[in-house]
Formats: C-alpha cells, sequence, structure tokens
C-alpha cells in the first residue's frame, strides 16, 4: 500500500475538483469547506472525536453522503452529493484514474514560471474559473497526493484503482439513477466494452471478490503511523493497556503486510510493560531506539535512558534506574534538551520521595539539592521553558511537602490553587487528577471531611475519563475509606467492585486494585477480631509490595492496631518503633508521627504505665495542633483524656471530651467517636463514685450514672456501626455493671446474656 493515498482521498480530492468547478452556491460553501478541513486536518480535541477518526482511518462514503445529500447546488434538480457522485464514478478504469491525477493540479494556481512561460508564449491568462491557492490547506493536500501518487509503483497504484473501486461500490444504485443516460460500469469500462460483468472470470482473476469489506487495503502507512501515535498518547496519558479489540485490529494491520513505522515497537513496550512483561518491554524498548537513533542519530539517546529508568524502577532495579537517569540527565545537559532535562529533575525528585535510601549518592553529588531548593528550580525552569504541566506538578509537590511538614496551611492553599488555575488556563486535563487528589487530602486533614466527599466525588463525575487511571482509583479508595469509617463497608466494597475489569488489565493497577480493595477488608475483620482473616490478609497485602510509602505506613498503623486488639503489646511497640525508623527527611509526614505517638501512648496506658504515656500525648497534641491537623489534634486529645482518667482526673476528662465531641462526629469517624463517648462513660462513673464517697445527695450520684448510660448507648451505636465486636461486648460488660450496680438485677443479667452471645459470635 502506499505511504500516503487511500480510496477515502481519492474521493476528497473528487470533492475538492467539484467544488473548483463553481457548482457549490455560496450558501453551501462554508459547510463544504469546514468538512473538507476537519476530514484533512481534525484539531478537536475531544478524545471521543479523536478516537472515531482514528479507528475509521479516514472520511467513509457514508460521512460524504451525510455531508453532502442535504445541500443543493447550482444546477437544478441536482445535490452536491449527486455531483459528486458524478465526479468520482467518471473515473471509470485504472488508466482514468491516471488521468485524473494527471490534471488534478489544474485546480490550482499556476506557479509563477508557468505564468511567465504562457505570457511568453502569448498565452492570455484564464478568467472565470475558481483556483486553489498552492500554499491553502486544500492547495497543499492536492500537490502532495499529485507527488504521492507518481511516487507510486505500478502495483501499488493497481491496487489503490481496486480499493477505491470498492470503496464506491455502495454507491452504484445512486448513480445509476440519477444518471440513466450514461454507461453503468459498476467495475471497469473496460469490462463493459468486452460485454463481461463483475461476475465473469476476467474480472474474477483482475479484482478478486467484492464481498471482502476488509478495510485494512485501505489503509496507508501514515494512516498506520497517525494510529499509533494516538494509541501511544492513550496509553501514556492514562496509563492502561491496548484494548483486546483494538488489539486483535492491529495485530490484523500487521499481518496485512504494511509498511509499518517504528512506532509498533515503542507500542508494543508499553503494553508489555503495563502487563508486567518485562523480557518483551525491555526488548522492544531497544529496538524502538535502535531504529530511531539509526535515522536520527543520537539525539533521541536521553529519551532511550528515560524510558529504561522508568521500566527499572518498575522492575525493581532501584540502582540501575538512578544510574540511567544520571546518564539521561548529563546528555540531555550537553544537547541543551531543557524538556527532557526538566522531566528528568521532576522524576529524579518524586523518586527520592517514594526511595530515600536509594537516592544518596545522587544527593552526595549535589545534583538536586534539598527539597526546596529542588522544587524552586524546577518551577523556574518549567516557567523558562513553558512547560505547565511541570510547574502545576510543582506547584503540587511544594503544597505536599508544606501538608507533609506541618507548615503553613495557607501557603499550602496558594499552591493548589495557583495549580488549579494554570490547569484550567492551560487545559491541562492529567494534572486535574493530582490536584483534586491532594485537595481532598487538605480537606480531611483540617477535619472537613463533607468537602473531602465532595471533591473526589466531583473528580470523579466530571475528570475521570480525562485523567490517568490510577489517580481515579485513589480517589475511589478515598470515598472507600471515608464510608469504610462509617461502618458503609457494602457501598465500599460496591464501589471498588464496580470498576470495570478491562480497566484492570494493567499490572500496576491490577495491584493498586487488590491493595485497596483488601485494606478495606483488613479493617473490617481487624473490627470483627477475626484472626485468622487478619492474618491472612495481612500476609498476601504485604507480598504486594508497591512503591508507596503512604500505603506502607497504612498497613503499618491497620497491623498494630490488630497487634493492641490482640493484647501483644510487645510486637506492637516493635513495630512502632520501626516504623519511626524507616521515617527518612525525605519522606516524613507529620500525620504517620501523631498517629504513631498516639499509638505508643495508647499501648502505654493499657501496660499500666499511663504516666509514660502522657509526655507522648502532650507532644502529639502540641504538634497536631501547630500543623492544624485537626484529626490528629482531636485523637491525640482523646489518648491524653485516656492518660487522665488513669490519673482519676475526671473532671478535666468529661471538660476537654465533650468540648471536642462534635469536631469529631463532623469527622464521621466511628472508632474514634466511640472511644471518645467511652471515655465519657468511664469519667462520669469515676464522678459519681467520687460523689458516693464524698458522701454527696444521691441525685448527683444518678444525674452522672445516667448521663454515663446515655453515653454508652452512644458508644454501642457507634461500635455497632463499624462491626467492632471488642467494643461493643465492654460496652455491653459495662452496662451490665452499671445495671448491677444500681440494683436492677434482671436488666443486668439480660445484658450478661448479651454479652455472652457477642462473644460466643466473636469465635
Amino acid at each position: 500500500m502506499s505511504r500516503y493515498l487511500t480510496p477515502s482521498k481519492v474521493a476528497l480530492l473528487c470533492l475538492i475538483s467539484t467544488y473548483t468547478e463553481g457548482v457549490v452556491p455560496n450558501s453551501s460553501a462554508i459547510h463544504v469547506l469546514s468538512f473538507l478541513v476537519a476530514c484533512l486536518s481534525p484539531l478537536d480535541p475531544n478524545p471521543s472525536s479523536s478516537m472515531r477518526w482514528e479507528t475509521q482511518y479516514g472520511v467513509s462514503i457514508m460521512d460524504l453522503e451525510g455531508a453532502l445529500s442535504g445541500h443543493p447546488s447550482s444546477i437544478p434538480g441536482r445535490s452536491l452529493w449527486d455531483l459528486f457522485l458524478k465526479k468520482m464514478w467518471s473515473i471509470d478504469s485504472c488508466d482514468a484514474l491516471e488521468v485524473f491525477f494527471s490534471h488534478v493540479s489544474d485546480v490550482l494556481v499556476k506557479t509563477r514560471e508557468e505564468q511567465i512561460r504562457d505570457r511568453d508564449n502569448g498565452l492570455a491568462p484564464e478568467l472565470g474559473h475558481m483556483r486553489l491557492s498552492r500554499c491553502s490547506p486544500l492547495g497543499a493536500f492536492v500537490r502532495r497526493a499529485q507527488l504521492e501518487f507518481t511516487r507510486l509503483q505500478f502495483h501499488d497504484s493497481v491496487k489503490l484503482w481496486k480499493g477505491f473501486v470498492k470503496y464506491r461500490l455502495s454507491t452504484y444504485q445512486a448513480w445509476a439513477r440519477k444518471n440513466p443516460s450514461e454507461e453503468h460500469a459498476i467495475v471497469d469500462i473496460n469490462l463493459l466494452e468486452l460485454g463481461l460483468d463483475a461476475s465473469s472470470q476476467l474480472a474474477q482473476v483482475a479484482y478478486g471478490s467484492f464481498d471482502d469489506d476488509s478495510e485494512d487495503e485501505n489503509l496507508s502507512t501514515k494512516d498506520v503511523e497517525r494510529l499509533f501515535e494516538f494509541q501511544i498518547g492513550e496509553l501514556q496519558r492514562l496509563g492502561g493497556r491496548i484494548p483486546d479489540g483494538m488489539k486483535a485490529r492491529l495485530e490484523h494491520i500487521i499481518m496485512s503486510g504494511i509498511a509499518l513505522p517504528n512506532l509498533i515497537h515503542y507500542l508494543r513496550f508499553l503494553d508489555s510493560w503495563r502487563a508486567g512483561d518485562y523480557p518483551s518491554s525491555f526488548d522492544n524498548l531497544h529496538r524502538y531506539f535502535d531504529y530511531t537513533m539509526h535515522s536520527r542519530d543520537r539525539s533521541s539517546y536521553q529519551y532511550a535512558l528515560l524510558n529504561l529508568a522508568i521500566l527499572q524502577a518498575d522492575f525493581g532495579c532501584y540502582g540501575e534506574a538512578v544510574s540511567a537517569m544520571q546518564e539521561a540527565v548529563s546528555i540531555a545537559r550537553e544537547s541543551h534538551d531543557m524538556n527532557c532535562l526538566n522531566f528528568c529533575m521532576s522524576w529524579l525528585y518524586h523518586f527520592g520521595k517514594a526511595f530515600p535510601e536509594q537516592m544518596k549518592d545522587v544527593q552526595n553529588t549535589g545534583m538536586l539539592g534539598n527539597e526546596k531548593e529542588g522544587l524552586a528550580f524546577l518551577k523556574a525552569k518549567a516557567k523558562e521553558t513553558d512547560m505547565w504541566s511541570l510547574l502545576s506538578t510543582t506547584l503540587l509537590s511544594e503544597a505536599k511537602l508544606e501538608l507533609q511538614n506541618g507548615e503553613s496551611l495557607a501557603s499550602s492553599f496558594e499552591n493548589i490553587v495557583r495549580a488549579s488555575h494554570l490547569n484550567v488556563a492551560k487545559n491541562l486535563v492529567n494534572s486535574t487528577g493530582s490536584q483534586i487528589l491532594l485537595q481532598t487530602a487538605l480537606y480531611a486533614r483540617i477535619g472537613v471531611t463533607h468537602l473531602s466527599w465532595l471533591t473526589s466525588e466531583i473528580f470523579q463525575e466530571c475528570y475521570a475519563c480525562k485523567a490517568p487511571f490510577e489517580d481515579y482509583l485513589k480517589s475511589i479508595f478515598r470515598n472507600c475509606q471515608l464510608l469504610a469509617q462509617q461502618g458503609r463497608y457494602r457501598e465500599a466494597s460496591t464501589r471498588m467492585n464496580q470498576i470495570a475489569p478491562e480497566k484492570l488489565r494493567s499490572l500496576k493497577a491490577n495491584q493498586y486494585w487488590t491493595f485497596f480493595s483488601g485494606v478495606l477488608q483488613l479493617r473490617r475483620q481487624i473490627y470483627r477480631d477475626d484472626s485468622v482473616a487478619t492474618d491472612h490478609l495481612l500476609s498476601q497485602l504485604r507480598a504486594i509490595r508497591l512503591p508507596d510509602h503512604d500505603l506502607t505506613v497504612l498497613l503499618t498503623l491497620l497491623h498494630v492496631e490488630f497487634l493492641i486488639r490482640q493484647g501483644n503489646y510487645n510486637r506492637a511497640l516493635e513495630s512502632i518503633e520501626q516504623a519511626a525508623q524507616s521515617m527518612h527527611s525525605d519522606n516524613f509526614d507529620i500525620h504517620c508521627q501523631v498517629k504513631l505517638l498516639c499509638l505508643k501512648s495508647r499501648i502505654l496506658g493499657k501496660t499500666g504505665q499511663p504516666q509514660r504515656g502522657f509526655s507522648l500525648a502532650m507532644r502529639a497534641a502540641s504538634i497536631s495542633y501547630r500543623s492544624r491537623l485537626l484529626p490528629g489534634l482531636w485523637e491525640a486529645v482523646c489518648v491524653l483524656s485516656g492518660v487522665l482518667l488513669h490519673l482519676c482526673e475526671f473532671e478535666a476528662v468529661v471538660e476537654m471530651v465533650e468540648n471536642i465531641l462534635p469536631q469529631i462526629l463532623e469527622c464521621n469517624d466511628c472508632d474514634l467517636a466511640a472511644r471518645a463517648y467511652t471515655l465519657l462513660v468511664d469519667a462520669n462513673m469515676g464522678i459519681a463514685g467520687r460523689t458516693r464517697s464524698q458522701g454527696h445527695d444521691g441525685t448527683i450520684k444518678k444525674e452522672y450514672i445516667n448521663r454515663a448510660l446515655e453515653y454508652l448507648d452512644c458508644a454501642y451505636d457507634q461500635y455497632e456501626g463499624i462491626e467492632d465486636i471488642q467494643g461493643q461486648c465492654e460496652t455491653i460488660a459495662k452496662k451490665a455493671t452499671v445495671m448491677h450496680l444500681t440494683g436492677d438485677s434482671v436488666l443486668a443479667n439480660d445484658y450478661a446474656a448479651k454479652y455472652l452471645d457477642l462473644r460466643n459470635a466473636r469465635r
């Protein structure tokens, strides 16, 4: 097949020729020109329209009929569609196709040399004929089409003619009905002169079967290259794999014998990389850049190293990835390729955040400096080179760094707003997902859970189809975590399972989905005190080993919570110490520090050392207050109240917890709310006991006991919402004890029986 010409392009040339004959009225001229320009240079950024264009490889005969049949021409009784068919069917043989291309340049304005030659030969300039400028989009298309046809070998021009015959075959009846006086040759005028039809033996030998509607024969190398470019762009933008249907179509195109561009190797590299087939991805990556650098010298070498480094990092070879990226940085500096250099530096920064221990050699060289210097460098270079996507990512990284370090909340908001403005002004669709994810995390950190939920919903409703799938998956997980905190496990599971399986064909996406689903199940099994299921889930989740420090910390915190519930405090303390030692300055997060301090203080309180936990709880509260980490502050205050409860400071506990209880309920965290209610129960019972020992009136004692009973009901409802068996048992046991102390033995026995039922269900 040819490099450029296809039957659809021949049809467009016929339409251009019809337009230049002056038969298109002024009322339809704009429509025809718009249609031609849209077919030759599609500029619509809408992915759906781009997908349609790339899958059809050009304009179909139905598109032409839809665009032309409703517009009348300057000839009475004839539409533009009728005149177009007449022009197209006037090419009635392969020789007529040759003649058509030899005279197609007559629709163009003559060159200056041709005009001088005509003047010297005494030829008057032609008047009354429409001519196209040679530099216009239509004129450039006509000139290139004529040039490409002259370059065709004879067998390729015959293939083009056969394809054109099949392309226009469906319009035969419409053309014959409008032109009854002409000789109707359905295939070739030469067959008609010989008295043969399309079913004759000669026609079968020359043209084959007309029942084969394969579109791959009508492709050019240019169309295939555009198709590969589109598929590569979609894979890089969304991070998925080639759909099965498209993969089968591409394989059919490859087997049809069309000359394939080098991009086929890069497309195979991306697909095998997403599938986790690292040997094939390495092989195809080397093939692509071997061919590319053979034709472009060394200008693409830094991009080969860049892709190799990213692939090595996904494969787990972090040392090799850093070495390849350092070499890419050096070559990009030598060749003054600022785009590649900025991307490499951005990758090194984010890689250092994920794997700080692998970046010691790079940090010793001073290539990046500290974190703030690296971000300042990236911002400056992104502005210089107009790399708006990099600038948006850098602003978000700066906001995330300030959040993790507990710095100015206003500055974090400012950077997020600046990134949002940049995404809207420059139409940076890929960066919108990261911006909204960080925005939801910020809302959650300041305790505005409903805004965090709504922002995630907006992202999933408005931006999910245009954002990388990994961002969409993380947004779904954020919402599922909020649902799980409220005990809505079924809704969370439904949301995770609603993700289409074809979107999880990528290995990385499948691993993230498996990990997120497992974490949601793990949290539920921990509350249910199912140690067998919890151990099984923990072993499976640890085996995934995702390169995300936040997810590793989340799994560690859930494991510590499980150990505390099992009463294995020694192992819980060891896990906390290991998690604290694994925190580097590059991946430090104030939220993780507060959680570890609170957990350690809780363990010390449960092991009879509340005084040692007092300083830890105060430190956690101070850090949370300074960094405006409000859910961490409420948890730290609850832990501090637990310490004060051991020290018999009941009034202080009641005052502290009652003041923060509305904010705790706004966080929609049933576990934290249940612990807060439990603290109020114990504090009120402590005050009731103290009033009895001090000889106060019995009504005061009864008032505090009634308050404790109300808080017990509230705590039980929260524990029941998240299916916390241990919490429900403790609440029922306390209620049975209160009933026994008040002398109501019947209710005490009922609650004792309910407690036993819960314990049996737990086992």
